[in-house]
């Protein structure tokens, strides 16, 4: 087994310095001369035919230079991952409160905003589908009239006779689950100078950008460019979570057109306002499950419906939705499955890529219903998912027999319980815990209309705090698998003196990407990390290496880093070889700095060795090229092998519940992931961390909700968030599996760590209380009246 120099020891972060005295440069510290500002004109509403846009109050307005719209446009003027239905201005309808018809430009942009005002826009309005479950009615409204259904995608997944399962099983639960919409919440807005080349035709985009390739992509059919004339630069980003991907497509855009059109660089920049409008979010599901299963425990079937709220744009609905007809039926075998996944147009916020991408919203289903089955049956949550659970050679629901990497299921899930004495306090729990009381039942009003409750309803004071801990388990297929052609780029130089310049065409979005890929280019060469100088991602230097999503980097970006700092190890070697007339035999060792042969007893510092390369005329710039293996997919079926290689974890959460108030408090969340090989430490604790407060959040606290399509938290003033406080104690603990891809086995972490949160404090719940909750977030309101309130107008706090 190789010894590793820096590969999973603890390596400061290099942005940690600057981020933290504010010294980084985000899009918004960017200044330049003659800079002009956009700002965005709306309507109020969420379904409207636009009939005219009427500009004349303010075409005198000496704080305007241009106004922009869909007349500027001269190419594409909508655009898609799949479906190009998303206008970069509306101009025939808008279909929901986000939509932009016109942009503003000038050098003031606090006059801008007071000039949008006075932007009149004749509209017709259009009746409004705000429930997913009805999408597909018959006499449902269409949403885009040309695809004649509100259905953006569907995926099946057919395995063994599913009737024939339910008829040879002793028992069937049928149950259904739905989650919320929920926002990003990152905390820099969105940001985006655009500035037209100074000679000849082309754009430079400066911005908080997650995917600099697929901006430069989009911007490129707008502008009818070729590639190589728009250049995408990506600033220091103030968080993504998968956010800023489609919206920023669309902003820079925006801010290409009014660059061109004035000959004068411009920026646009969301107030928090703004971005919780028009940005994206996470998918709200309704989920229903059948499960079939035997008196012993074993699954024999699983029915499983979805429904996915896609809103108004496909958006990264059919590959979020993919990735759940992959993983509805969670790391269990099951014989016999049948299963349907739908996503929907709405005239609801539209949904697309956020952290966990198409898993949290099944996991919260299937790991409840476990805990049900275990309970019906008189067994442990532990217990049946043993019994159940994915084992080295298991065949999936969509026929893929797990091999090639360590399936360690069993091992997670029994570290998590262990750590906890988990079976012990589960059933200790639930001898203590009664069903909390429907306090609705126990009210009654008096003659004045006021509420009155019997004194034998109170709760006695050393009964309000219940007890109750959680577990829930997961599988994930790591990287894009059959969504699409996975391989990732890395550009090394090393220079005369030993120092490298590296840049992968993966993206830093603060996971902290560029630590990961210096240590792995530092491993292979022997050298200090601090000589690797990671440059600034710019889609003019590196090639295009798909999305920075899936938790792909350390895997694919990380495999491209490695190869790309072999193949000058092995240049490197071969001038020693020359130079010392050694055999190819002869072992040369790149450590500390170094380049040794100790049988020959000949020693070389790192940079001396460079620069006896170069003058020997040999090149040390290279591209390292990093291809997943080829994986296939059967849309009509579901059959295939979805992914090359998985990772599996486990979360058990103990909290402490006030059946008084219905708060939650999270005392400690045990976080048991299999990343495969850990190569920055630093980083994977701090996954594990964000992670667990994010899938904590989801679980109990944040919502957004909407009133005929307009969204009610429009700021954090009513959008409750976590904070680092909310959680008491976090434990990562990695189990390392041996894997054969990535680097050194390196897999996936950043999205396993948040899929489970949400489930695993579910199940705590239940077992603090003794009632299962079908309905995300399961905050105070769900804990005490099992029904959200929203008010019914939009007026908020911070009105």
């Amino acid at each position: 087994m190789k010894e590793f120099k820096l590969v999973g020891k603890p390596v400061k972060r290099f942005d940690a310095h600057e981020k933290v005295t504010g010294s980084a440069l985000y899009t918004d510290d960017y200044k330049m001369i003659g800079m002009l500002h956009g700002v965005m004109v709306r309507i109020p509403s969420a379904h409207a035919k636009i009939k005219k846009i009427d500009y004349s109050a303010i075409a005198d307005s000496e704080h305007l230079t241009t106004i922009c719209d869909a007349s500027d446009i001269n190419s594409a003027k909508k655009v898609g991952p799949i479906k190009q239905d998303q206008p970069i201005f509306c101009w025939e309808k808008v279909q929901t409160t986000g939509d932009v018809v016109a942009m503003l430009v000038g050098e003031n942009e606090e006059e801008l905003i007071k000039l949008k005002s006075k932007v009149v826009v004749d509209f017709e309005q259009l009746p409004v589908l705000s429930d997913a479950s009805k999408a597909l009615d018959d006499d449902a409204i269409l949403i885009h009239p040309e695809y004649k259904s509100n259905l953006i995608n569907h995926y099946p997944l057919r395995k063994g006779d599913v009737d024939k399962g339910f008829s040879e099983s002793d028992h069937i639960l049928e149950e259904t689950y739905t989650t919320q919409c929920i926002e990003h919440a990152y905390i820099e807005a969105e940001a985006v100078i655009a500035v037209p080349f100074t000679s000849g035709k082309g754009i430079k985009i400066i911005g908080s950008i997650q995917n600099p390739h697929t901006t430069r992509n989009v911007v490129a059919k707008v502008l009818g460019f070729p590639l190589a004339q728009v250049r995408i630069v990506q600033a220091e980003i103030g968080g993504s979570f998968g956010g800023k991907d489609d919206t920023m497509n669309i902003l820079s855009a925006r801010a290409a057109i009014a660059a061109l059109k004035t000959k004068r660089p411009v920026k646009i920049k969301f107030n928090r306002e703004d971005s919780i409008l028009e940005s994206y979010k996470r998918h709200p599901y309704i989920l229903k499950y059948k499960v079939g299963y035997t008196n012993e425990g074993k699954l024999k079937a699983m029915k499983i419906d979805v429904i996915a709220d896609g809103g108004c744009y496909s958006s990264m609905s059919p590959f979020v939705t993919w990735r759940t007809v992959v993983q509805a039926t969670g790391p269990y075998e099951v014989e016999n499955v049948e299963t349907d996944v739908r996503a929907v147009y709405t005239n609801n916020p539209y949904t697309g890529a956020m952290r966990g991408f198409g898993s949290p919203q099944p996991i919260f289903a299937q790991e409840s219903i476990m805990d049900e089955i275990a309970i019906k049956l008189g067994m442990n949550p532990l217990e049946i998912r043993l019994l159940n659970g994915f084992k080295q050679g298991s065949t999936t629901a969509s026929g893929q027999v797990l091999e090639n990497h360590d399936v360690n299921l069993t091992t997670v899930l029994n570290t998590a319980a262990e750590r906890a004495d988990f079976v012990n306090n589960w059933k200790k729990n639930l001898d203590v815990n009664s069903v909390v009381p429907n306090y609705l039942d126990s009210f009654r009003k008096s003659e004045d209309n006021s509420y009155l409750i019997d004194k034998a309803d109170l709760i006695p004071a050393n009964e309000v705090l219940r007890k109750g801990v959680g577990l829930a388990c997961s599988y994930r297929g790591c990287s894009l698998g059959a969504e699409g052609v996975d391989a990732a780029a890395a550009y090394m130089s090393i220079q005369n003196d030993g120092s490298v310049y590296l840049l992968c065409g993966l993206a830093e979005n603060g996971q902290g990407l560029r630590a990961t890929f210096s240590i792995i280019a530092a491993e292979v060469l022997g050298i200090p990390v601090e000589s690797v100088y990671y440059l600034e991602q710019d889609t003019g230097i590196v090639p295009d290496s798909g999305p920075t999503v899936a938790s792909r980097s350390t895997l694919m970006g990380g495999g491209a880093v490695k190869q790309g700092a072999e193949v000058l190890l092995k240049r490197l070697e071969d001038v020693l070889r020359a130079e010392w007339k050694i055999p190819k035999t002869a072992e040369i060792i790149f450590a500390d700095g170094k380049a040794s042969c100790p049988k020959k007893k000949h020693e070389i510092s790192f940079g001396d060795l460079c620069m006896l390369a170069y003058k020997k005329g040999v090149s040390l710039a290279t591209i390292g090229w990093y291809k997943g293996p080829d994986v296939h997919w059967d849309e009509e079926t579901g059959h295939g092998d979805a992914y090359f290689t998985y990772v599996y974890g486990c979360q058990l959460a103990e909290i402490t519940l006030n059946i008084a108030t219905g708060v939650v408090y999270v005392n400690r969340v045990i976080a048991v992931h299999d990343p495969g090989k850990v190569i920055n430490l630093q980083g994977a604790l701090g996954q594990v961390y964000g992670g667990v407060t994010q899938g904590a959040g989801y679980g109990i606290w944040e919502e957004i909700s909407s009133n005929n399509g307009f969204i009610r938290e429009l700021n954090f003033d009513q959008y409750l968030l976590p904070t680092s406080k909310e959680i008491d104690v976090i434990e990562p603990i990695f189990i390392e599996g041996n894997d054969k891809f990535g680097a050194w086995g390196a897999k996936s972490l950043g999205e396993p760590t948040l899929e489970l949160g949400a489930a695993a404090i579910a199940n705590a719940i239940k077992n603090a209380t003794g009632k299962r909750f079908y309905n995300l977030p399961i905050n105070l309101e769900e804990v005490l009246l099992r029904r959200k309130l929203h008010p019914e107008d939009l007026k908020r706090g911070s009105m």
